[in-house]
């Protein structure tokens, strides 16, 4: 079953565009390239531009399961969290309702 993740950011307010995209790119693409991830995008908010929502798709929870154990290895340490001025949220979505 398909599982749908928001990662909630928010990027420090001294950190420079440069190096908050650096980090972004450089962290999505190691998400990207993980099996199971289906597809990425980041949204910002528009009334506070250091606020960002990274929407993944998983194939499967088991898949973003086994991410999250790989980050939180020294391996799978990423550089994003360089840039950011508090913990992300995650909150995660595997159950829909058929409308």
């Amino acid at each position: 079953m398909t599982t749908t993740v928001f990662l909630e950011i928010q990027l420090r307010a001294d950190a420079t565009t440069e190096e908050a995209e650096s980090a972004i790119r450089e962290t999505l693409a190691q998400t990207g390239a993980f099996p199971g991830n289906e597809s990425l995008e980041v949204l910002v908010d528009d009334a506070d531009p250091t606020r960002m929502v990274v929407r993944e798709t998983w194939a499967t929870t088991a898949d973003h399961d086994a991410y999250v154990a790989w980050r939180a290895t020294p391996e799978g340490a990423a550089v994003l969290g360089t840039v950011l001025a508090a913990p992300p949220v995650t909150r995660t979505f595997a159950r829909t309702v058929a409308l």
